[in-house]
């Protein structure tokens, strides 16, 4: 079993990471979150899951315990592979998880492409007593109904769920209280300074 790697990033893909280990090149599976902010020549390191099937083996990285954690928790819902998993955690970071599940807000979980309503009802199912713990919440601020609506005409315009997060908790303290529209085009104008 492959625990970790650690090495020099030297290619990547649309969702693949070529890491040289002492001039062994892997091959590993990673997040888009985790594409998006690292560059080639950069030293990395991934917590990894190994995926064996019949001739195959597939490397999984994640930058934390969490979201690895997270990954093999996923992969034990029925119908759930690594492939679907590792979608999962492309588009909704950790946090927007646990907070979807702690809170019963399948609907998240249908922004993911390949999640229909049953299949997201079948991983809430799952994760509601696997995923969760108060001290998750502490810090972290709720999703309400209303940033529901935000995220979801985010996603319809093409930003991802785990941007459409970012830039509702970016803004400021009194833009909480005001009403979705405008919720929207504040959101909107963050997503467009980045």
């Amino acid at each position: 079993m492959i625990g970790s790697i650690r090495g020099e990033i030297i290619d990547k893909t649309d969702d693949t990471l070529l890491i040289d280990v002492m001039g062994v090149g892997y091959v590993v599976f990673t997040p888009i979150t985790v594409l998006d902010t690292v560059e080639l020549g950069q030293q990395t390191q991934l917590f990894t899951h190994l995926h064996v099937r019949e001739q195959e083996l597939t490397l999984f990285g994640f930058p934390d315990k969490e979201g690895l954690k997270l990954f093999r928790t996923l992969l034990k819902v029925q119908g759930i592979g690594p492939k679907v998993a590792l979608t999962i955690l492309s588009h909704l970071s950790s946090e927007t998880l646990h907070q979807a599940v702690s809170q019963g807000q399948a609907a998240l979980l249908t922004r993911v492409p390949g999640i229909g309503a049953k299949k997201a009802k079948q991983i809430m199912f799952h994760l509601k007593d696997k995923v969760g713990g108060e001290e998750l919440f502490a810090t972290a601020p709720l999703i309400t109904e209303g940033d529901g609506e935000v995220i979801a005409a985010l996603t319809a315009l093409g930003y991802s769920v785990v941007e459409a997060q970012t830039a509702l908790q970016r803004l400021p303290k009194e833009a909480q209280n005001e009403a979705v529209e405008e919720k929207i085009r504040l959101t909107l104008s963050s997503l467009a300074k980045i």
